[in-house]
């Protein structure tokens, strides 16, 4: 009997379903951590720069261009980091993130249907605040270009819902000015992990 449920288990989980067609359309809606690396480098020669993490809801539209592969847009509310220097709070700043990736699924009709994509990201930095050692002084963050890496999973639940679990990889690079004065640039190259609902149509 234990047997026969497993294997009724593994049939249900390789079942197709019609849900990722050439043609159609996914949005996506979920909440993701934005978590750049420790280090993020040497600004003015001296400080030791790093940026702490956010969680912010996010949106991305799928367009399946065939069955395996797609094109994806992502979009997110603006994330909001600290920013310390030798473990020092000395600013804050607000971001957007916006990544565009081609997209290829392994089993698209698939209960379980793991991907793979590849595409470019775009970060744009506002509303810098100084605080602590910077206090007054004025602070610009430039924007970056850089590649983004994407991997997850989509759990079919039916022919049009889903909800799925996905990890990015960006390459996120700011040049750093203070008070018009270029001091440096932090690599900040962050994670970006989450969870999401998905819908077909």
């Amino acid at each position: 009997m234990r047997h026969l449920k497993i294997a009724a288990l593994a049939l249900a989980l390789a079942s197709p379903l019609a849900i990722a067609d050439a043609g159609d359309w996914v949005f996506k809606f979920g909440a993701h951590n934005v978590d750049p690396k420790s280090d993020s480098g040497v600004l003015a020669g001296t400080f030791n720069a790093s940026v702490d993490a956010n969680v912010q809801p996010t949106f991305t539209l799928e367009y399946f261009l065939t069955d395996n592969w797609s094109l994806e847009v992502l979009a997110a509310l603006p994330f909001e980091h600290d920013v310390e220097l030798d473990g020092v709070k000395a600013a804050t700043t607000k971001h957007l993130p916006p990544t565009v990736s081609f997209q290829y699924y392994f089993a698209p009709q698939a209960r379980v249907s793991p991907y793979l994509g590849l595409g470019v990201n775009y970060t744009r930095f506002f509303s810098e605040k100084t605080s602590g050692p910077l206090a007054g002084a004025d602070l610009a963050l430039g924007s970056s270009w850089g590649l983004a890496a994407h991997a997850g999973i989509d759990f079919r639940i039916n022919d049009q819902w889903l909800f799925g679990i996905d990890l990015r990889k960006m390459d996120i690079d700011s040049d750093v000015r203070l008070n018009g004065a270029d001091i440096g640039s932090v690599a900040i190259d962050p994670l970006a992990y989450g969870l999401y609902l998905g819908y077909r149509f």
